[in-house]
């Protein structure tokens, strides 16, 4: 049987929920199982969802103890999330919900950055 692919809800829903219990890991998988079967359209939602996969990553990379290697994935992440300003999507709402929370698990995980 074929695998269904994610909703944007619930794969956003899925993200949240493991960012939340701090499983970076499997944060990354939760939307990139979305992302991955788009990941070549220029589409700027698509490239948002880009942005929070590699917030995820830097949070595993803390989480791994390496710091340093976390600064990349952070700056792809700040670069992708600035395209929500201009973004009309219904999912909109959910977005901010996500970049809320990954703000605050970046003040926990760095809190002089």
């Amino acid at each position: 049987m074929a695998q269904e692919s994610p909703t944007i809800t619930g794969a956003c829903e899925a993200f949240l929920k493991s960012l939340k219990e701090e499983r970076y890991y499997d944060a990354h998988e939760d939307l990139e199982a979305l992302w991955f079967l788009r990941r070549f359209e220029d589409d700027d939602e698509v490239k948002l969802w880009k942005g929070f996969i590699n917030a995820a990553v830097c949070f595993e990379l803390i989480k791994k103890r390496r710091p340093k290697s976390s600064e990349t994935p952070w700056k792809t992440y700040l670069k992708y999330v600035a395209l929500l300003e201009g973004l009309e999507t219904e999912h909109k709402h959910i977005y901010v919900t996500i970049i809320q929370l990954i703000q605050h698990k970046r003040g926990e995980l760095c809190p002089i950055s």
